[in-house]
């Protein structure tokens, strides 16, 4: 019987230690050391044959390799697969490349099976072979989560297994135009000692996988697990050997996702995608805009509607402020949806500028939606929300907010404020309150479209309902 020794392997960059640690020596973060038994004889010589085999491959392979002019390599752009899922494509930067490798990560239950199961079923349907790779879930339950979001269709592949020398040899033999790996911390290699989910067999599966994608025209989609920071589970190097990264984000106890990417090699990493978890699965939201706004609703006191850009794509968005007296000791501070620094800032700026003092206030404010807004152009929506609140005064009906606050006072112009404001007014909105355009007087234009504002008291003048 082969000897086996215990290293402690971190889990965040791969590195081993003899013994364990509170903090990794390498990458320096605390409590990522986890205690993997490993065989003396057997693990050495499986993983000496395998790099050996591998590596004689790779010289064949290279010895036979040419030299091509750039110029004369097609671009992946010419040759994107669209989904039939609208949102996702417009998150990919157009829909898929043959030969990639995309990782989607998310909280448990958040959909991520889901999406990729009707993914597979709308390709296979539009004619091209898909492969559905399982590891966490039996074929039988597969196919009922088949039948229920309509992927039961002909062209769909299933292979039920955890070994990646299984999957990658299903891939091999089928060629699909998509393979869904589902998930990559349940398969494992023989080669390799430690059980699935470790680091060595994370990187190893990823690794694998993307030399069986980038040989042939399949593009791979990984499902990742999240750690409770909200970031993929596994070693950085993961994401690292992916083509993109993207996210399945909203509360399980709601209906709303939102698909963002972290990382596209291939596209835009600002655009987000809009779907709704329904019985029958992820349905796209057509109007983006519509769905997170409260219809035939009047103003009310602590609420102000800004027009966020996404990439290319604008939102409405409702900013939702309260302010309280605040009750016993310090004053709270509670933000959702957008930095709490930011929040403080502009409470600041109002207190300076705007004689709005919320030092004896309880502050708490709210992106309605679950949606997360990081543009500057937000901050005249929540200071005009929060100024609203406190004053128990609602924003004039039709308006509309967007600009960036400066310390000062100052109120800077929202980027690309004619395509915010024709959102608007396509849902109904007739004025929006922004900056002056540098190199203006500061003088309005006529009522009705964009209202200039040169400083935060004079948009305060412009937004809210007259006492």
């Amino acid at each position: 019987m082969p000897a086996t020794r215990s290293v402690y392997v971190c889990q965040q960059c791969g590195a081993s230690s003899p013994r364990w640690s509170g903090q990794c020596a390498s990458c320096e973060a605390w409590n990522t050391l986890v205690e993997t038994v490993v065989s003396r004889a057997a693990n050495a010589g499986a993983n000496a044959g395998a790099r050996s085999a591998r590596a004689r491959e790779r010289a064949a392979s290279a010895g036979s390799a040419a030299i091509s002019p750039i110029g004369g390599v097609s671009s992946a752009e010419a040759s994107r697969l669209p989904s039939g899922i609208g949102e996702l494509d417009r998150v990919l930067g157009g829909g898929l490349v043959p030969g990639s490798i995309v990782l989607f990560g998310g909280d448990p239950g958040i959909g991520k099976s889901t999406l990729l199961l009707q993914l597979a079923g709308r390709l296979a349907a539009a004619g091209h072979a898909t492969l559905y790779l399982t590891g966490e879930e039996s074929a039988s339950q597969v196919r009922g989560r088949a039948e229920r979001v309509g992927a039961v269709v002909d062209g769909v592949g299933l292979v039920a297994s955890t070994d990646l020398a299984t999957a990658v040899g299903a891939i091999e033999a089928s060629a699909p135009a998509l393979a869904v790996v589902d998930s990559v911390q349940t398969f494992a290699s023989a080669e390799l000692g430690g059980p699935a989910g470790s680091v060595g067999q994370v990187r190893e599966v990823a690794t694998r996988l993307a030399e069986v994608a980038k040989a042939g025209a399949t593009c791979v989609a990984l499902i990742g697990h999240v750690t409770k920071e909200g970031t993929v589970a596994g070693p950085r190097t993961l994401e690292h050997l992916v083509d993109a990264v993207i996210y399945l984000e909203g509360e399980r106890m709601g209906t709303t996702r939102l698909l963002r990417a972290a990382k596209n090699r291939y596209g835009s990493t600002d655009e987000v995608g809009v779907m709704e978890m329904r019985s029958d699965g992820l349905v796209e939201v057509a109007d983006a805009s519509r769905f997170f706004l409260e219809s035939d609703q009047p103003p009310v006191a602590g609420s102000a509607i800004t027009i966020a850009l996404e990439g290319t794509r604008p939102l409405a968005v409702e900013i939702q402020a309260l302010v309280a007296p605040a009750g016993y000791g310090s004053p709270r501070r509670a933000t959702t949806g957008i930095d709490v620094n930011r929040v403080l800032m502009l409470i600041a700026v109002l207190a300076r500028h705007a004689g709005l003092n919320l030092t004896g206030h309880d502050v708490y404010v709210n992106v309605a939606g679950g949606l997360r807004i990081e543009e500057p152009a937000a901050d005249l929506a929540v200071a005009t929300a929060l100024a609203s609140s406190l004053r128990e005064r609602p924003v004039r009906e039709g308006t509309v907010l967007a600009g960036e606050l400066s310390l000062s006072g100052r109120l800077r112009p929202a980027a690309r404020a004619e395509r915010r404001m024709a959102e608007a007014a396509r849902l109904g909105f007739d004025r929006m309150v922004t900056g002056p355009e540098r190199g203006s007087s500061g003088a309005r234009p006529p009522a009705g479209q964009l209202v200039a504002a040169a400083d935060l008291r004079d948009a305060l003048r412009e937004a809210l309902v007259k006492d």
